[in-house]
């Protein structure tokens, strides 16, 4: 029985929440068919990425976000899905018609969430899939890779500056190492040294292992401070260090230290970018062009998401977990398809 049959025509499935707390406070929901308004898109979901701040959400940590809302919670910012219907005013230009496979940015809050059947977007948070993905690694790049593109935009950093990458074989590190790569940066890595190898083919100059001491080992290896730090490990005090005088720290979660020398801490939120459709239609060609390199999916039923939950605490995962919502999902096509087109 697919799941419309379920809930019913006007009804769709949602994963969600009723009170914070572990993996097993996940549960399906039933919730009204989302429309379309003025300038935004119709989603069918097949798989939607799962992700830290999934599970911040969840435990409480952003409860702060949920106040004065009503519940279910719904969690997710990633999707892979199907147009099904067009609002108004939506530029023709951009192939968002009915059938077309599209990746999604999703800016969410209350009952609007990515683990969701069906999705109503602004069109700017939605652009044609990688033809060369499958659905469900379609779901698990988006939010990564923006919040990288986000953190290299904010630097500003010249071609052949220096830029230090902690947590860099995690998903925003790695796409940080690729980006950085491409930009012309000369990219030092810090991470386990069972990811050297890995971390070199994304395109990193320089590897260091992570451990104490970090930032003076840095400065032992490289001889100069960096020019900027993306601290994807969220290593904080314990990086700054090697920093130059004036250089920059970027912060992906709140950190309210000061390391002073004229150093500037940039705080950074991937919201910012929320409809940013340049930036996702450029991640997107990366991703077809090979500049970003898709990590192997995990999937598991939407249903599983207790599961799934639990599996993205244990930790220590180069693939990405996504939710799957129906079996209908694509794979990739020969190089040169047209995601319009395309069937498996």
């Amino acid at each position: 029985m697919s799941h419309r049959e379920k809930w019913g025509k006007g009804r769709m499935k949602v994963i969600g929440l009723s009170e914070f707390g572990g993996p097993e406070v996940l549960r399906s929901f039933e919730l009204p068919d989302p429309r379309p308004g003025a300038e935004e898109v119709r989603l069918r979901v097949h798989a939607a990425g799962v992700n830290p701040v999934d599970a911040m959400v969840r435990s409480g940590k952003l409860e702060q976000m949920y106040q004065g809302l009503t519940p279910p919670f719904v969690p997710g910012m990633e999707v892979a899905g199907t147009v099904e219907e067009v609002g108004s005013d939506v530029d023709p230009r951009w192939g968002l018609v009915p059938g077309a496979h599209v990746v999604g940015f999703v800016d969410n809050a209350g009952r609007h969430g990515g683990y969701s059947e069906y999705l109503a977007l602004p069109a700017r948070s939605v652009a044609l899939a990688p033809s060369n993905a499958s659905a469900a690694e379609t779901a698990g790049f988006l939010n990564n890779a923006l919040t990288a593109h986000n953190v290299l935009d904010a630097f500003r950093l010249p071609e052949g500056a220096a830029l230090l990458v902690t947590g860099a074989a995690g998903s925003v590190g790695g796409y940080l190492v690729e980006l950085g790569a491409a930009a012309g940066l000369r990219v030092v890595a810090v991470a386990a040294q069972d990811d050297a190898d890995l971390l070199r083919s994304l395109g990193a100059h320089v590897f260091i292992p992570r451990g104490p001491d970090i930032a003076q080992r840095v400065l032992e290896e490289l001889g100069t401070p960096t020019d900027a730090v993306a601290d994807a490990a969220l290593l904080h005090e314990q990086i700054a260090p090697a920093v130059r005088d004036g250089g920059q720290i970027g912060i992906l979660r709140f950190w309210d230290g000061d390391p002073g020398r004229g150093i500037k801490v940039k705080h950074l939120n991937v919201r910012e970018r929320r409809t940013d459709r340049d930036a996702i239609v450029r991640l997107r060609d990366q991703v077809e062009d090979g500049t970003l390199t898709l990590r192997a999916a995990m999937a598991f039923d939407a249903d599983d998401a207790v599961a799934a939950h639990a599996r993205l605490e244990q930790g220590g995962l180069r693939e990405r977990i996504v939710l799957a919502f129906d079996d209908e999902v694509w794979q990739p096509g020969p190089p040169g398809t047209d995601p319009l087109t395309w069937k498996p």
